[in-house]
């Protein structure tokens, strides 16, 4: 195969033994997110208009806090807040309307809230590189790539929330028997380890009934997990913290 970049990432994740390399790759793109927000680049003016402006979600303000790099993010808070408060001083100031109030009309101080609520800096990067990854699958399969073809048809399947997101972009970028040929393998295997994951965690279940207490657990002792990262996508990462 002649490796790009890019390609690299996507097989290391389907060469890992877990219920969704989709969830593998975007956790190592989430970790390399955190790791540069929080590392050299937070010093740099670009960065830190841009950190300004966007802010990070609840879950990622935590992982920066977890990161522990105190001063670091006390930087990056301190001039995100000052950003705050001159976007907010610069915002038309609402006047009385005589007690009637237009409920359906936005004010400019809510339109500028929902806006700021709904970015974050490690988001939009996460999830532009998460696309170009997936892209790169279909790359991968389209070229017909032996090495990742083995791997893909033998991975243990996907959540269902990647499952989804490879089927959404399957239909854009594929196209008559490709198409098909990727449908259909996908479901099958997603189905394939669907039935092994409900295989488990029905044998889970059984183990807490006496009539089985002294039957082996055979791969059942962490189905629940493995459940949960089928269903939702809860990685072994999470788990591990």
């Amino acid at each position: 195969m002649e490796e790009k970049l890019y390609t690299i990432p996507v097989m290391d994740a389907f060469k890992v033994d877990c219920e969704c390399p989709l969830c593998k790759m975007r956790d190592d793109i989430e970790n390399d997110n955190i790791s540069f927000a929080m590392g050299p680049s937070y010093m740099e003016d670009y960065i830190r208009f841009e950190t300004d402006e966007k802010g990070y979600c609840k879950r990622h303000v935590k992982k920066l806090y977890e990161y522990n790099n105190r001063l670091g993010l006390a930087l990056i808070m301190e001039t995100h807040l000052k950003n705050v408060k001159k976007q907010v001083d610069t915002l038309p100031k609402e006047k009385s309307s005589g007690g009637l109030f237009k409920k359906k009309e936005k004010k400019p101080i809510t339109e500028y809230l929902d806006k700021l609520n709904g970015s974050c800096f490690v988001c939009d990067r996460l999830n532009d590189t998460f696309d170009r990854y997936v892209a790169t699958i279909l790359y991968l399969w389209k070229k017909e790539d032996k090495d990742f073809l083995e791997l893909y048809k033998n991975c243990k399947g996907f959540c269902f929330e990647h499952l989804n997101a490879l089927l959404k972009y399957a239909d854009k970028e594929l196209s008559g028997n490709k198409f098909d040929e990727f449908n259909k393998m996908t479901i099958e295997i997603f189905e394939k380890n669907l039935d092994r994951t409900i295989e488990d965690v029905e044998w889970f279940i059984k183990k807490f009934d006496y009539r089985y207490k002294d039957e082996p657990w055979k791969n059942s002792k962490d189905a629940l997990v493995r459940t949960l990262c089928k269903t939702n996508g809860v990685t072994d990462e999470e788990w591990n913290k």
